[in-house]
């Protein structure tokens, strides 16, 4: 074996290391933020039309300091938690249900696959007719977005588990609830999971761009109030808090997913 052959691991290991440090993901947005920088001070753009970073930071600083970031935020947290939760609940239950009921596959899935096609944020006029834009109208949204992804990552994973697991625990007279602890979520758990990580962050972009449209407040409210009266620094500031929050988010969902189904990489 060669001594190339013999170091190829090590400089695998140290570019792995290199690739995930803290410091090589903060490369990609600190060129943003001065090619950003560097486009306002060349005059290309007006002002008013695309302020510097600088300005966006001190708004977004006031905007902290005066309480009217955390009441946006806050607005927007809790209709994503509460959306999210219903949503992820109905998705688990309604894919379980058709992935192990043919009869409740062959009523419901081409319905379910239809409806899938459409984009959640064409449903925004039916339910500000039906719900107006209080928080059932958010909440409702965040729940259509969050149910579909869950829903078809539970059928997938149900129906990828080997039929061979069902007969062998139908020769032992497994009871459902062994059946469902020991071989469904074990063995399901790692799609669903996806699923949910998917979901989030879908919801977290079909909320935001509800609130834009129809909202008293939120993240997206306070971008739409900005466009309204030509602060395009408050849209910017919207923009940084929006993409910053996903960001978090998904990080979150994926550190959950990780730990739980490490057990596979054991």
């Amino acid at each position: 074996m060669t001594a190339a052959a013999l170091a190829s691991p090590a400089v695998d290991r140290s570019r792995s290391r290199s690739s995930r440090s803290p410091l090589a993901a903060l490369v990609a947005p600190l060129v943003l933020v001065a090619l950003w920088q560097l486009t306002c001070l060349s005059g290309l753009f007006p002002p008013q039309v695309l302020v510097p970073p600088s300005e966006v930071g001190e708004t977004l600083w006031s905007l902290a300091l005066s309480g009217e970031l955390e009441r946006h935020v806050g607005e927007s947290m809790f209709r994503l938690s509460l959306g999210y939760v219903i949503g992820a609940v109905a998705g688990l239950v309604f894919g379980a249900t058709i992935a192990l009921s043919r009869l409740a596959e062959a009523a419901l899935s081409p319905f379910f696959l239809a409806i899938w096609q459409v984009p959640v944020i064409a449903f925004v006029p039916v339910l500000v007719i039906f719900l107006g834009i209080d928080e059932p109208f958010k909440i409702a949204i965040v729940a259509l977005a969050t149910f579909f992804p869950v829903a078809l990552a539970t059928f997938d994973g149900i129906r990828s588990v080997p039929k061979a697991w069902f007969d062998v625990a139908r020769v032992y007279r497994t009871r459902l609830p062994d059946l469902i602890g020991r071989i469904l979520i074990p063995a399901t758990i790692p799609a669903v999971l996806t699923g949910m990580r998917v979901a989030l962050t879908r919801a977290w972009v079909v909320l935001v761009a509800a609130e834009l449209l129809a909202a008293d407040s939120g993240i997206g409210q306070m971008m739409e109030m900005g466009r309204q009266m030509f602060r395009i620094d408050v849209v910017l500031a919207g923009v940084v808090v929006s993409g910053l929050i996903g960001f978090a988010l998904d990080r979150g969902a994926k550190a959950i997913e990780h730990r739980a189904i490490r057990w596979k990489y054991a």
